[in-house]
């Protein structure tokens, strides 16, 4: 049995857990770098490395359960794709007691599971780490598109985008008014967090694109762009969401097969660890 981070098969188990992870090594849309389906495989590899003490949180999330919930491998087209990942996200929600997390793939892999979390959930705000507004209704003929993450989240969501820094113009119709929190206003505003909590609320689905962060420490992404977003900066403001809202799922995409994904690879893992951390802290 292949279990999260190597973790033991006791931990890993459907009855035992508390959290699910299912993936969906899918690129089937990206425009510059490829390889985003390698993705989960590289970030479960680089999991198994990882040592399971968070230093910050004085815990061991792994306690509480990883199960591995599957794989989506349809490929066949991004609707295809966007549909088997919606279907199974509604499969996996019944589980109520556990928290859905998903990795991908691509940035589209998430129009499914955001859809089904918002017909589970009301009152729902997504909150976005990105380089990308993701806003487009549809490019290259599909509303399935990398492009368009996050179109259908803006219309019947509470959306809050963070870190962006690359849009078209065609998106500007679309971005949340005042809950778009670009970077060059982070770089230079030191009350950004509290302002970006001031828009978060309720039950809240977060989706972080790894291009959100600094190709400094995040390089291996499909389009890397200058002037992201910090670690441990990142860290408090997804902490403070923890504390304050109702986390109810999360994903992380577009980590990118390359030869220099291993750096990328392990801070999508930590970045996962440290939000299961920040999840079981405040369930206590």
């Amino acid at each position: 049995m292949t279990t999260y981070a190597g973790i033991p098969e006791e931990n890993a188990t459907h009855e035992n857990s508390k959290v699910m992870l299912l993936t969906v090594p899918y690129d089937g849309t990206s425009t510059w770098g490829k390889g985003a389906d390698k993705g989960p495989e590289l970030f479960l590899d680089a999991s198994e490395n990882m040592e399971l003490y968070d230093i910050e949180t004085a815990s061991e999330p792994y306690l509480h359960g990883v199960w591995m919930a599957g794989e989506i491998s349809e490929k066949s087209t991004p609707e295809r794709m966007t549909q088997a990942v919606y279907e199974k996200t509604k499969e996996l929600l019944n589980f109520e007691d556990k928290l859905f997390t998903l990795f991908g793939g691509e940035h589209s892999v998430s129009i499914g599971s955001i859809k089904a979390v918002g017909e589970k959930y009301e009152n729902l705000t997504v909150l976005q780490l990105d380089a990308h507004t993701d806003l487009r209704p549809e490019f290259h003929g599909s509303s399935s598109n990398h492009a368009c993450a996050v179109y259908q989240a803006s219309k019947d969501h509470n959306l809050v985008q963070v870190g962006i820094r690359s849009m078209d113009l065609e998106e500007m119709e679309h971005l949340p008014k005042d809950q778009c929190f670009f970077a060059h206003h982070i770089h230079n505003d030191a009350q950004w967090i509290d302002k970006v909590l001031e828009k978060v609320s309720g039950n809240v689905y977060i989706t972080i694109d790894l291009d959100a962060f600094d190709p400094s420490i995040a390089p291996s992404t499909g389009t890397p762009e200058p002037g992201g977003l910090q670690w441990y900066p990142t860290l408090e403001l997804l902490r403070r969401v923890f504390e304050k809202c109702n986390v109810v799922a999360f994903d992380i995409v577009e980590l990118m097969a390359s030869p220099y994904a291993k750096p990328t690879a392990f801070l999508a893992a930590k970045l996962y660890y440290k939000m299961l951390a920040y999840y079981h802290v405040n369930r206590r």
